[in-house]
């Protein structure tokens, strides 16, 4: 895996101080991306250990409230091998920290439908994410307004209780 960037301090990209990863590789295509250098999955930096001992170091903060993992495609099952030991270390080491990621991948139909069941990876990272941002960017829906997310088509999902209910549970 490959990442185009890691942000010790971000505040866009979920609540509170985040340290954010942005991983390399997508193809959802959408217009308007603000990170389409991203899409090429060989983009940026040979994702390494010591990319894992700094992102905890990074997070190793009180100011810190948890890791954002955005992209490119964290979900995309080439990303979801390099995704899975990191937020299992993420939730290990720091449990009190939230981890967001966002994806353009449908939840109920794209994650929990065909990669739940075809990915091994894909129910582990769910177990490990607070909040899933999930939906493609939509340029025609794009509201500056909005807290989190960049279009109105796109949800902010509560993951443990969605899962646990066997429902969406957004959050507010």
């Amino acid at each position: 895996m490959n990442y185009a960037a890691i942000k010790p301090t971000d505040v866009a990209n979920g609540p509170g101080v985040r340290v954010s990863l942005f991983v390399s590789g997508c193809t959802h295509y959408c217009k308007g991306c603000f990170n389409s250098e991203a899409w090429d999955f060989h983009y940026g930096q040979e994702y390494r250990p010591e990319t894992t001992k700094k992102i905890l170091e990074y997070l190793d903060h009180t100011y810190i409230a948890g890791l954002s993992l955005l992209g490119g495609e964290p979900m995309h099952p080439e990303n979801q091998k390099g995704i899975l030991p990191l937020v299992e270390l993420v939730k290990e080491r720091f449990p009190e920290k939230t981890i967001w990621c966002y994806t353009g991948y449908d939840f109920e139909k794209d994650i929990m439908g065909d990669m739940a069941g075809s990915l091994a990876e894909t129910m582990r990272i769910l177990a490990c994410l607070d909040v899933l941002v999930d939906g493609k960017f939509e340029i025609e829906k794009k509201d500056l307004k909005l807290r989190f997310k960049g279009s109105s088509n796109q949800r902010i999902i509560r993951v443990p209780e969605s899962l646990a209910l066997g429902k969406i549970v957004l959050w507010e």
